[in-house]
């Protein structure tokens, strides 16, 4: 009997493979738990016809990301925040504040989360912040930090 694995095996195979297999392990065990399919002419269509769209889904969501790259690299962002008498920053500015004055500025939205700081920000001057866009796609903002 031959199957399509829908979901990695263990001794059997990975994802998206045709395996031969023994009748009653295939009927009573890959499918019956939905680790696999019958591989009928239907069956394996269907599925190239899903890899296809999930490829070219990926490949817009990775050129959507270098676009946003792009555009955060071209980018400087300024943020106002107080200053104490000795000249630092009240308190830190944080990832979520960059979020949301990105978000203000120039309508870019992007998870507080997906914004690095590799040391927290604490004086004024302009500092780098790596931004995580998915897909393995990095981009460095530039942030302004302005006393007042």
């Amino acid at each position: 009997m031959k199957v399509l694995l829908i979901k990695d095996v263990k001794g059997t195979g990975k994802a998206g493979d045709v395996k031969d297999v023994k009748d009653g392990y295939g009927k009573n065990f890959l499918i019956a738990k939905g680790f696999a399919l019958h591989a009928t002419e239907e069956v394996l269509a269907n599925y190239a016809e899903e890899q296809k769209i999930k490829a070219e889904q990926e490949a817009k969501e990775i050129a959507e990301a270098n676009e946003l790259a792009e555009k955060l690299n071209a980018t400087k962002l300024t943020i106002k925040h107080k200053v104490g008498a000795n000249g630092h920053l009240i308190g830190s500015v944080t990832n979520k504040e960059i979020s949301e004055s990105l978000q203000e500025e120039f309508n870019i939205e992007i998870d507080k989360k997906a914004i690095t700081l590799k040391n927290k920000i604490k004086a004024t001057g302009i500092f780098d912040v790596d931004c995580k866009l998915g897909h393995g796609v990095h981009a460095t903002l530039k942030v302004d930090i302005i006393g007042e």
